[in-house]
């Protein structure tokens, strides 16, 4: 906290510095100003929290003080310091805020008690006003998440309306005399990346500034709103001039373009009946989205058209997986680039690729890459993710749009390339693991090793040990162990010196007769049979 002493006499001034104990109050600056001219010119600047006055000084009095504080300052303490018992004086201060009104000779106990008044009122006053700021920016947070929910249900179910009909009135200008409506959706999927890098990866931020650019010329006029819908959309609903709405959503492009230095898309649905045909005209504006040719430039605001109904002869990539799969297994860089360029030569056949054909090889490549993932992983807790992004997932387009074949090509080449390598590596730590477990079998065969205790010392799961050690050796991971116990045993057996049951023990088996049962079932020959031989 900063305080200003106000007085004209020093000796004062210098008195109130003394008495007061700055350090317990809190108080960390103190400043001084011999009249109200120059008091009222560092109030203005530095905006001390505590003031201190005399009421007698040149030019000025006190009171002129107290009346701009109150004016221009409103949340600055004063405390009065005054040689002069004087009512009129005492009455202004009251009526001017004043905290207190001490008369010279100053009494130290006193001043202390009226200034820990006054820091304790403005700490009060601080917190309250923290308290409604956070109020404010929750609601102001909260406000457009509110709108985002009502509008989508509103587009969802026109019947919603009736509900809602007076705050859309009120918040947004809606009125009677609005019969028509149209609904525009903001084509995302084709923002230049460049224009994404500026948000650093953040889709929320991103969205918040292009709804801040729509509605500042959307709702200038109070022609309709902008939100975002629930599924993720960018939306326009517009109620006012209608038929226009191509040159106003060329407005708004006008506006994203001078923010961001490129255009992007608006899908425009037909004109219809409100609030009945809402969700109609949201309905085109999204066959517009989907319809539209990624391979051509296209207009900046597409309408819907009814009688625009192309037909598409699809390509699909599960045409391709076999061979895809091949070359992945193969390890090899030059078998994968030519599956991928196969699968090009085709695509770049198709004059029109639209929306739906990219969801379709987006949809197709993750079943695909999730097949693969459990064929060639298993359940490998170090296995890529399956969840991991599809190169179909965000489609490349230059500035104008349009979808380029060859970063399409790249990105689906770089991860078939990358699950390759990654297989080849998890072929190598395959074997490793398991000769690794064969090793601790060899040196710890006399004890008791069960799978469990297996899985818990190699973090890997029962199943997988028991599955790869198969695949590896051709016999149970049981058998192998016994098999690595009878051979120590026949050993052991060689030496006189041991007796049946001590050689069970060394390796492994505490019950006499069921080691000899596993040993006849191996060799054909009871141990001592075998020891006689």
């Amino acid at each position: 906290m900063r305080a200003l002493i106000v007085d004209d006499e020093r000796h004062v001034r210098e008195a109130i510095r003394l008495l007061v104990d700055w350090q317990a109050h809190g108080i960390e600056e103190v400043m001084e100003a011999q009249d109200v001219a120059s008091a009222m010119e560092r109030i203005g600047r530095d905006h001390p929290q505590i003031v201190f006055t005399d009421m007698i000084m040149p030019e000025k009095l006190g009171t002129d003080l107290l009346a701009w504080i109150r004016e221009h300052e409103p949340a600055a303490k004063v405390i009065v310091i005054s040689g002069h018992d004087d009512f009129d004086f005492v009455r202004k201060t009251v009526l001017y805020g004043g905290m207190d009104y001490i008369l010279k000779p100053i009494d130290p106990e006193q001043l202390n008690q009226a200034v820990a008044k006054a820091v304790e009122s403005r700490k009060q006053e601080d917190e309250g006003t923290k308290q409604e700021q956070r109020k404010a920016i929750e609601i102001n947070q909260l406000r457009p998440v509110y709108w985002d929910k009502i509008l989508t249900n509103l587009v969802e179910d026109p019947s919603y309306y009736s509900s809602i009909a007076e705050t859309l009135r009120t918040e947004f200008g809606l009125s009677e005399d609005d019969r028509f409506c149209r609904v525009a959706v903001l084509a995302t999927d084709t923002i230049h990346p460049t224009i994404r890098s500026k948000f650093a990866g953040s889709e929320d931020l991103l969205y918040f500034s292009l709804l801040n650019i729509c509605n500042e010329i959307v709702r200038r006029h109070r022609h309709g709103v902008a939100f975002r819908h629930e599924y993720g959309a960018i939306v326009v609903l517009l109620w006012k001039q209608t038929g226009n709405a191509p040159a106003l959503l060329d407005t708004v492009n006008g506006g994203i373009r001078q923010a961001f230095g490129s255009l992007l898309e608006f899908c425009l649905g037909g004109e219809r009946p409100l609030p009945g045909g809402i969700k109609q005209s949201y309905h085109e504006a999204n066959i517009v989205l989907r319809q539209r040719n990624m391979r051509a430039a296209r207009p900046r605001v597409r309408c819907f058209d009814p009688d625009e109904n192309p037909r598409l002869s699809a390509i699909h990539l599960s045409e391709f997986e076999d061979r895809m799969r091949t070359a992945l297994r193969s390890g090899q860089e030059q078998p994968i680039r030519d599956i991928v360029r196969l699968w090009m030569n085709q695509v770049e056949r198709m004059s029109y690729i639209n929306t739906e054909q990219l969801e379709l090889w987006n949809h197709e490549y993750s079943v695909i890459r999730a097949r693969w993932l459990k064929e060639l992983f298993g359940d490998l807790p170090a296995a890529p993710s399956r969840s991991a992004e599809s190169a179909f997932a965000n489609a490349p387009v230059d500035q104008e749009g349009r979808l380029v074949l060859s970063a399409l090509a790249e990105g689906l080449e770089q991860d078939l390339l990358q699950l390759s390598r990654q297989w080849a590596e998890h072929q190598r730590q395959d074997e490793h693991v398991i000769f690794e477990i064969v090793k601790y079998i060899d040196s710890h065969y006399a004890e008791e090793i069960t799978l469990q205790d297996l899985a818990d010392r190699f973090f890997l799961s029962r199943e997988y040990i028991s599955r790869k050690f198969k695949q590896q050796f051709r016999e149970n991971l049981s058998d192998y162990i016994e098999r690595v116990r009878m051979e120590k045993a026949k050993l052991l057996l060689m030496n006189p010196q041991y007796r049946i049951a001590q050689v069970a023990e060394l390796v492994g088996y505490k019950d006499e007769k069921y080691f000899s049962k596993v040993f006849k079932k191996q060799e054909g020959l009871s141990p001592n049979e075998y020891r006689k031989k």
